[in-house]
């Protein structure tokens, strides 16, 4: 059976087990009742548009993680095996690591701000070129 259909079924069982509680209460269950129809109203509410865009933008997100981790992973099979065989590329590497460390270790804010850095650094050697 459905979900949807066994929620209705339900809610359904609710309303039907509020009428012996009012004929022994003597009293219209006003609060029972209106807790049923909230109760019916979430289980049959269709999420909207924003929270069906916000699970597809995380569902993005997530394919685009787990394609930067595989390329990630091929650039570091390629560094490592680059490294054992050649022990020149491990010395540059090593020579050059206060270079290349800081971006690779970087936060995103960090990556954005050095980007940046180096636009404006290119922008300048261009605007150099002319003078």
């Amino acid at each position: 059976m459905p979900l949807g259909r066994t929620h209705l079924s339900n809610m359904k069982e609710y309303t039907l087990m509020a009428n012996p509680v009012e004929t022994i209460s003597n009293q219209e269950e006003v609060d029972l009742r209106a807790k049923i129809n909230a109760l019916r109203s979430e289980v049959t509410k269709v999420p909207s548009a924003s929270v069906l865009q916000t699970e597809d933008a995380e569902l993005e997100v997530a394919r685009r993680l787990d394609n930067l981790s595989m390329k990630l992973d091929k650039v570091d099979e390629m560094i490592s095996s680059t490294i054992t065989a050649d022990p020149q590329v491990r010395s540059i590497l090593s020579s050059t690591s206060d270079i290349w460390m800081p971006v690779i270790t970087a936060t995103s804010d960090e990556r954005r701000q050095f980007s940046s850095l180096v636009k404006d650094e290119e922008h300048k050697s261009d605007e150099n070129k002319f003078i």
